[in-house]
């Protein structure tokens, strides 16, 4: 069984868990590994279904318990949660109660995020108080990921070009351009294809590209397959239509 990714409508980190969860992987598991990390005093989390342009999508959201309500992506609102470093988070994830792989895809997605920010901001990695990838709902997002594709484990991983928007987004550092600085340099260095559309605001946010760089090997997906099953994730963004589309495939062969 093969992954791919359709990335038309961009990617985010919650997009892609919710997308997993919708294809069928685990929701138990991903229930016990996330009771299993201990911070259940700073989130809760909700799992639903929604209609997106009349398809049936599923929606994964995180809610920080001081607030009533999250979006993810760099105009959120930034909670009074502590900022967690790269050493921090990677504690988290080895007392998660989830298999080695899922750890260490957790780890690697972490990091590549780490290194784009440390570059960004012209800091050591071990310096970077993240203010989006160390917050509570990232490592939620990125742990839940790695579980639910861990439970998948598919043989390849196939993905189209990270469809972008334009413009500007408000974030804790100001106003930055879209793609935002740390998306332009995961792209950069994991070489991951990039196409820019005239939607307005950010599409590709830095946990959905570092998901991407994670897993993306350069194959291209084969000139024809079978779809056996799909899975819609929901996005929080109003664009014309915030859908992450994940199929497993075989080659027809």
């Amino acid at each position: 069984m093969d992954l791919y990714f359709e990335c038309k409508s961009g990617i985010s980190g919650d997009m892609s868990v919710a997308a997993l969860l919708d294809l069928g992987a685990d929701r138990e598991k991903l229930e016990k590994a996330l009771n299993s990390m201990n911070l259940n005093d700073e989130f809760s989390y909700n799992i639903s279904k929604v209609n997106i342009n009349a398809i049936q999508a599923s929606d994964f959201d995180v809610v920080l318990k001081e607030h009533t309500h999250h979006e993810h992506g760099h105009n959120h609102v930034h909670h009074h949660h502590e900022h967690r470093n790269l050493e921090d988070v990677n504690k988290i994830i080895d007392k998660a109660q989830i298999t080695e792989n899922a750890k260490n895809l957790a780890k690697k997605i972490f990091k590549i995020v780490a290194q784009a920010e440390a570059k960004v901001h012209g800091k050591d990695i071990t310096e970077v108080h993240f203010h989006e990838v160390g917050a509570i709902d990232s490592i939620v997002d990125i742990v839940s990921f790695s579980v639910l594709f861990d439970d998948l484990n598919p043989e390849k991983v196939y993905f189209s070009a990270l469809t972008e928007g334009q413009g500007y987004v408000q974030c804790a550092h100001g106003i930055l351009p879209v793609p935002v600085p740390a998306v332009c340099e995961i792209a950069a260095e994991y070489k991951l294809p990039v196409k820019i559309t005239d939607n307005e605001g950010e599409m590709v946010t830095p946990t959905g590209a570092a998901i991407a760089a994670a897993l993306y090997n350069g194959e291209k997906l084969p000139a024809e397959f079978i779809i056996e099953k799909i899975g819609y994730g929901a996005g929080k963004r109003k664009y014309k239509n915030p859908i992450l589309r994940v199929m497993t495939i075989r080659g027809d062969n």
